[in-house]
């Protein structure tokens, strides 16, 4: 009884600087958020009168600022996220397709090159997508491709992480026997693929959607160097060209800091109800392949 209660007094102990590092993460990373939820409910007297940045001020404003968000620049706010939307379900499903294709192939499938092939995807993970920006943007500027909404779907279709983490998912998680049961049985390729191997890949095929789709949806760079049109443009840069404006003091009467700051909290509304809804899925989907 005395060693149970000795090890039991001191357990804690030993995780209280476990517990006060997971503390001051939660902290480092909320803060950011609360502010952004305060102060998106502040007019510019609130914002630059001096008060305190972390609290609200007397004057919560959350309707009157939706309402002027979403119809300044005739309702411009609204057209980007419509455009984010687009980008985000074309890009991330596009993805996903030839993401489950290509590492289902690379898992199951023996063929000359496999090797090589999947070592040139290995090698995609290393390269920032940002280095391909500038060569991207001169080939589709060549087939006149660029400033318009195919510019930043294309690139977006290509997703070597996701290659990679389909074909470790595929490799262990389907058993080669029941292919082959299914292949004796007399379906097809694509007929086995549908029925026996994609519902065992589902929560991988769940958490490379909702990964794709959020990089689609955060995109910044490649959009900004792809469209020129800001009636084309994704939230992120639509709202990178309103601190342009508001930083340059060019927006008249209108301050566009609540604009930019309540547009920042808008767009990241969608992104959280994504990974609650789909939280399950993609929890398991990154676990599963690597515990069997």
């Amino acid at each position: 009884m005395t060693t149970a209660s000795t090890r039991t007094g001191r357990r804690p102990n030993r995780n209280l600087p476990l517990h006060l590092l997971l503390a001051f993460l939660v902290v480092y990373f909320l803060v950011p958020f609360w502010w952004v939820i305060v102060n998106s409910s502040k007019d510019a007297a609130g914002l630059f009168g001096g008060g305190n940045t972390l609290w609200f001020a007397e004057n919560i404003d959350y309707i009157g600022n939706l309402q002027q968000l979403f119809t300044y620049d005739n309702g411009i706010y609204g057209r980007w996220i419509l455009n984010s939307t687009l980008y985000a379900l074309a890009g991330g499903i596009g993805a996903t397709i030839l993401a489950v294709m290509a590492g289902y192939g690379f898992a199951k499938y023996r063929f000359i090159g496999r090797r090589f092939s999947f070592s040139l995807v290995l090698g995609a993970l290393m390269v920032p997508a940002t280095a391909l920006v500038i060569p991207t943007f001169m080939m589709f500027s060549q087939a006149g491709l660029t400033n318009t909404i195919w510019a930043v779907i294309l690139p977006s279709l290509l997703n070597p992480f996701g290659v990679y983490l389909m074909h470790v998912y595929a490799r262990d998680a389907v058993p080669d026997e029941i292919l082959d049961a299914a292949r004796s049985d007399g379906a097809g390729e694509i007929r086995t693929f549908l029925q026996v191997a994609f519902p065992l890949m589902r929560p991988a095929v769940v958490t490379v959607l909702l990964l794709s789709a959020v990089a689609s949806w955060n995109n910044y760079f490649l959009p900004l160097a792809m469209l020129s049109d800001n009636r084309l443009f994704p939230v992120t840069v639509g709202l990178g060209l309103w601190q342009g404006i508001a930083s340059a003091n060019n927006a008249g009467t209108t301050s566009l800091w609540s604009l930019i700051i309540l547009g920042a909290l808008v767009s990241i509304i969608p992104l959280i109800i994504s990974f609650f809804v789909l939280q399950r899925h993609w929890r398991g989907g990154l676990s599963v392949g690597g515990l069997r």
